[in-house]
């Protein structure tokens, strides 16, 4: 299959998903047109009809069929890379005007079904996809002043609130405003398991509601919702070509004129030889050599592997923006991962309020309520939770500013407060230094937020965040699979670091980083030669997931910065899947280097049998077809990988899940 060929099953779908069907129903109508031709002409010179009666069905079917074949061949010259289009079509004109019609034609009919049903299986591929994105609903339950209206998807806007039923998919993603319920998420993370949703849970569209009635607020539409982006991703991989690819065509395009000269040498020592019957097959064996060297298998090496991968990935909930990202991924020998919300859930509780000397607790968290209120960090939600649980509610302010990778500003009627990190606060007021040690001392081993009024230090809240399940276990398995170094980076102090680190057991880290030291840490590092894989969640993680060789990005979780920053994206949070990223890509490259070995030693064998004329005509077809069985056959085992693996994953998460549903049970004593 030519590039032309595969770029047009591609398109095929449009917008309509009847249209491709459509069109590869016309494309058989014309191959069971012109084969029909040619089987009357094949019967009429059996039943000794006139040689004429005979010859022009075959000519006829013959200029049917190639018509598609030159159709790919002008394609492929005119971008001036001519290919395996091109050298079919050169065979089949060849026959035609050595006046072998029906060879010429059954050599066209051969070839344009082997192409035929290449293009079906690609655009079965593309109708995966078009199921993915039928997953969200057409139509939306709108509900405005406690009525329910049906409404198209395309009319429905952000701050909408929409009513979802138990067995129906969401249509957009949103934030539930009222009722519970379990959602099927296994369309966008891969997990069997439902999620349990309450009030103020994110909900996304082509999940499944399969319990409860919800009502959700809109956040997200159409091609803005995760679902839409994946559909994006997906389709945006298709289109994009590696290093690699454009190698691969690059040769094929001077493949041809080696080929072409190779059958004209073939010709040309056959006609002069002594024995006459060889002589009369020179033309046959060199439209023999055109068609069994045709470099199909070897344009169809690389992409096909990489289809197969995406959806190896995308089965575990990784979803790849392009097929560089995927080829990077199998040098990694550098792992660099975020702390907060990327090693740890990101879901941290108060564990202690550190006033100092002179300031009650109340006051401390009355303050720093007070200045986060506005803000989206993790920290600053934790706060405001333990604030309200305290009845302790946030004062008005004036004027809210964030200051990027230092902390928060809130002007209120009396003073300016500030919140976040120690190192921040002492370089607006350095006369605060002992205090801030005495207090750090307290929660030493803790996430901070030191909170000051004007020059006033008040102390500081002491915060504490789970280790994500597995995420030792991710470390040792990106051991395993060849990674040589993980560190972590991280804005945090260096005592909560290094609590962390010790626990998963990671090679370095680099503490109280500001989001440009990461970055410059991480350019020092590829500088050295090392291939990098980040992963990170936050917005300060946008730089360094952009610049490594392969950024991670936890996708739900994770903000919209670093989701677009990232090439991967994990949808369901699972680090578990980073060394299944780096088995599967170092699989993939395995594959694809298979491929193109077995598509040039069939090219070479096949040369070999064509030239000393050791294979026939008719078998040329099946010879051609032989190479595009193989590389698709090779290809599809990637499909198959990991499935161990997810059964293992399946497995666990649905003993975890038992063991948080069984109730415990006190007991009694004997």
């Amino acid at each position: 299959m030519s590039q032309h060929t595969m770029n047009e099953t591609l398109t095929m779908q449009g917008t309509d998903p009847m249209q491709g069907a459509l069109k590869l129903e016309r494309r058989l109508l014309v191959a069971l047109g012109g084969g029909v031709l040619l089987a009357v002409s094949w019967i009429s010179s059996l039943l000794g009809a006139h040689e004429l009666a005979s010859q022009i069905p075959a000519a006829l079917g013959s200029i049917i069929l190639v018509v598609p074949l030159i159709k790919g061949a002008w394609s492929e010259v005119s971008r001036g890379k001519p290919s395996s289009d091109a050298l079919a079509s050169l065979a089949v004109l060849a026959a035609l005007s050595a006046g072998m019609y029906l060879a010429a034609g059954f050599l066209a009919l051969f070839l344009w079904m082997a192409n035929l049903i290449l293009s079906r299986t690609a655009w079965g591929a593309q109708r995966a996809i078009r199921d993915l994105v039928d997953l969200t609903p057409g139509q939306a339950r709108l509900l405005k002043d406690g009525k329910e209206k049906m409404m198209p998807v395309r009319d429905v806007v952000v701050g909408m609130t929409v009513r979802i039923r138990p067995g129906e998919n969401l249509p957009v993603d949103g934030t539930i405003v009222a009722g519970r319920s379990d959602i099927n998420q296994a369309s966008l993370t891969g997990e069997a398991i439902p999620a349990e949703v309450i009030k103020g849970t994110s909900v996304y569209a082509g999940t499944t509601n399969l319990t409860g009635q919800i009502d959700v607020e809109v956040t997200a539409v159409a091609g803005d919702t995760t679902i839409g982006k994946v559909e994006s991703l997906i389709r945006e991989a298709e289109s994009t070509k590696t290093k690699r690819q454009e190698l691969i065509e690059q040769l094929a395009s001077y493949y041809f004129s080696i080929v072409v000269m190779i059958a004209a040498v073939v010709w040309f020592f056959t006609s002069r030889s002594a024995d006459e019957f060889i002589r009369d097959q020179a033309s046959v064996r060199a439209i023999t050599v055109l068609v069994v060297t045709c470099p199909g298998g070897l344009l169809i090496a690389h992409p096909t592997a990489m289809v197969a991968a995406f959806a190896a990935a995308a089965r575990l909930g990784i979803m790849i923006k392009q097929t560089s990202t995927l080829e990077a991924a199998a040098d990694i020998d550098t792992v660099i991962l975020d702390k907060t919300g990327t090693l740890t859930t990101g879901h941290f509780e108060v564990s202690r309020l550190a006033p100092v000397d002179g300031v009650d607790g109340a006051a401390l968290l009355q303050a720093a309520a007070d200045v986060e209120q506005h803000s989206n960090h993790p920290l600053a939600k934790s706060i405001l939770n333990t604030a309200t649980q305290a009845r302790i509610e946030p004062v008005s302010v004036n004027n809210f500013e964030e200051v990027y990778g230092r902390g928060v500003i809130a002007h209120t009627s009396d003073a300016d407060i500030y919140a976040g990190r120690g190192a921040w606060l002492l370089e607006l007021n350095p006369d605060i230094a002992s205090q801030m040690k005495t207090v750090e001392n307290r929660i030493e081993g803790m996430s901070s937020v030191h909170v000051m009024r004007g020059t006033q230090y008040l102390g500081a809240v002491g915060l504490e965040d789970k280790l994500r399940p597995h995420a030792a276990e991710a470390i040792e398995d990106m051991r395993q699979h060849g990674v040589r170094h993980v560190s972590i980076f991280t804005g945090d102090r260096l005592d909560v670091a290094k609590r962390v680190g010790q626990a998963v057991a990671v090679d370095s880290i680099e503490a109280e980083c500001l989001p440009e030291e990461k970055h410059e840490e991480l350019r020092y590092l590829i500088g050295r030669g090392h291939k990098t894989l980040v992963v990170g969640d936050g917005i300060n993680d946008g730089p360094i997931l952009a610049t490594a060789d392969v950024g991670v990005a936890m996708g739900l979780s994770g903000s919209d910065i670093a989701t677009n920053s990232a090439g991967v994206a994990l949808m369901n949070d699972d680090l578990r899947n980073i060394p299944f990223l780096i088995a599967l890509a170092r699989k993939a490259k395995s594959i694809i280097g298979q491929n193109i070995g077995a598509s040039l030693v069939l090219a070479v064998v096949g040369l070999a049998l064509a030239a000393t004329g050791n294979i026939n005509i008719w078998f040329t077809p099946f010879y051609y077809a032989l190479g595009y069985v193989i590389v698709i056959a090779n290809s599809l085992r990637l499909i198959r990988f990991g499935e161990d693996f997810t059964a293992h994953v399946d497995s666990q998460r649905q003993l975890e899940a038992s063991r948080v549903a069984k109730p415990t049970r006190q007991l009694a004593a004997s």
